[in-house]
């Protein structure tokens, strides 16, 4: 189980269900879509997609990012020109991430990939969109979305065309918005046939089964529970453990080293400092509580961070 949930009963605000449904090669860029369309309001293009899109630290020390869902969108704008949009898709469950600035550095990391050294052509930056999607409402004023977009404080009507927005749904939120996407907020914060109340999220709960009842995503599931399952039963039998011979400890605590550090590199390059942290430990519960860790961290720095 994933927070207390087995595959059937995940959310599309849960990251394992989000990232099988974005990454499945039938449904993947139709979901996308389909979910843009009724949030941004807008037609939606061909798109690109990549899950887990880890963008590292520029050097050892500082923090790189993972973005949940990144989404690549070329389309023709009205002067017949390409323009280029990028959408950065976080549904969130944690708390207490200071979401301005967190969404701020995001933005930061994002955009420093489109500019070469010695470019001097910042048209060149793609529109980014910013998309935070919550259960529980960032700014205490009841809305199901809040969109967020740079001006000018002395001349409003001023136009600041930096192509950046940040917008913020909120599941349960009454104010704003339209009745659909109210509905594919509902359906997102609990992923059940009651919640299909239209043909929007009828065409996404269609998806959501599609891949919920994939073999080979359910392999995964199972794979990502025992491991969990298995740090959990090993932190629980640490006590008992005094009895055994060193060698078997010592073959159980290399055990945990290495899946801790292939979990961490699902997630990108794990930095040689941080490998020789983990190998050079060998208190077995520590081991536990960071394979748990490594198994739930959205990032390698995430991990760092909460070691």
């Amino acid at each position: 189980m994933i927070n207390g949930k087995p595959l059937e009963k995940l959310d599309l605000l849960d990251d394992f269900l989000i990232n099988a449904v974005v990454t499945d090669p039938d449904v993947g860029e139709a979901f996308c879509r389909k979910v843009l369309s009724v949030l941004l309001r807008k037609s939606i293009g061909t798109l690109r997609i990549t899950a887990q899109c880890v963008i590292p630290a520029p050097v050892p020390g500082l923090r790189g990012i993972r973005m949940d869902v990144e989404i690549d969108e070329y389309v023709q704008g009205t002067d017949g020109m390409s323009v280029h949009n990028v959408y950065d898709l976080e549904p969130h469950l944690q708390k207490n991430l200071a979401f301005p600035r967190h969404n701020r550095f995001y933005q930061a990391k994002i955009d420093s990939r489109y500019m070469r050294s010695g470019e001097n052509d910042f048209t060149k930056l793609p529109n980014l969109y910013i998309i935070t999607i919550t259960n529980y409402d960032p700014f205490g004023q009841d809305y199901m979305m809040y969109t967020f977009a740079n001006s000018c404080k002395e001349v409003r009507e001023l136009e600041y065309d930096d192509g950046l927005t940040f917008i913020y749904f909120y599941t349960g939120g009454h104010n704003g918005g339209s009745e659909e996407i109210r509905a594919m907020l509902r359906y997102f914060q609990s992923s059940t046939p009651d919640n299909v109340t239209n043909e929007d999220t009828r065409e996404i709960h269609q998806y959501t089964n599609k891949v919920k009842l994939s073999p080979e995503v359910r392999q995964e599931f199972m794979k990502f529970e025992e491991i969990i399952a298995y740090a959990k039963e090993e932190a629980r039998d640490e006590g008992r453990s005094e009895g055994l011979n060193e060698g078997l400890s010592q073959g159980r605590s290399e055990g945990k080293t290495a899946s801790i550090i292939e979990l961490l590199a699902q997630h990108g390059e794990v930095p040689d400092s941080l490998r020789e942290q983990i190998t050079a430990e060998h208190d077995s519960a520590k081991l536990s509580r960071w394979l748990i860790s490594a198994a739930n961290a959205a990032s390698v720095e995430e991990f760092a961070e909460k070691m």
